[in-house]
């Protein structure tokens, strides 16, 4: 059985994109079959694993809209073993679209819940906010990744992240985990970094993953060829940080069967 996981911040630019991508293509390299969805109006995971955004005729919004099948929306990727669901800017309409429709926290549970028998995992990348796109990938998740930045507002929002998470447990979703907090954009150099890190790991202990994802120039440039890390050069530090945060998720994974 698969697992399903979020990858999820509502604060914009902390790396939830760069890690859904480069998580999905390290895992398909260690030969794990994975399918990322794109529930990002933005499309920037769609095109980041080099689909023209503009071409996409069926995607998370007709999966959403119960209108299409899981089977019908998914594509093939460049990189071995990825799977795509893709995401086109129509699906700024479908928190507007859902508001009025029963369950409509549960669309995206009722279209992939039977997708766990063909995937090892399903990584979905979600909007920089709380709205119902959100809610709806938290709810048909097992698990949240939360990407935060080594800056200085990387805690701002999170106390509401993890509210979020809380009500979702309550109400739709009560196996939710949290799979672990992400450190990303770590600069050594910079001393604010090493307190972001420190303090992250004092009140969140175990939550947080060993790995730490470090600034990188050739993770920034792999995005505009349409690539993830892995392919656009393998041997970069990005490249290298991705594959241990694989390493780890999957080992977590072993131990707790």
């Amino acid at each position: 059985m698969g697992k399903i996981i979020a990858i999820a911040n509502q604060k914009g630019g902390v790396g939830k994109t760069t890690t859904t991508v480069n998580l999905a293509a390290s895992l398909g390299v260690l030969e794990k079959k994975v399918l990322l969805i794109d529930a990002d109006p933005q499309a920037n995971a769609t095109s980041g694993l080099g689909i023209d955004v503009d071409g996409i005729e069926l995607g998370t919004y007709q999966l959403l809209e119960h209108t299409k099948n899981a089977e019908e929306t998914i594509i093939p990727t460049t990189s071995p073993n990825v799977d795509l669901i893709p995401a086109h800017i129509d699906l700024v309409a479908i928190e507007i679209e859902l508001v009025d429709k029963d369950n409509r926290e549960y669309m995206l549970k009722g279209a992939i819940g039977h997708l766990r028998e063909k995937y090892d995992y399903i990584l979905i990348d979600c909007a920089p906010s709380l709205g119902l796109l959100t809610l709806n990938a938290l709810t048909a998740a097992d698990s949240v990744i939360i990407p935060i930045q080594c800056e200085y507002f990387a805690l701002e929002g999170l106390g509401k992240l993890l509210n979020t998470i809380k009500s979702v447990q309550k109400i739709h979703n009560a196996d939710l985990d949290i799979e672990g907090l992400l450190l990303t954009m770590f600069d050594s150099r910079l001393r604010l970094s090493n307190q972001v890190v420190e303090e992250v790991k004092t009140h969140f202990e175990d939550m947080v993953f060993n790995t730490i994802i470090q600034r990188n120039v050739r993770l920034s440039e792999a995005p505009s060829y349409g690539e993830s890390i892995i392919k656009y050069d393998a041997s970069s530090k990005g490249a290298a940080n991705y594959l241990n945060l694989a390493n780890e998720l999957v080992k977590k994974n072993k131990e707790k069967v």
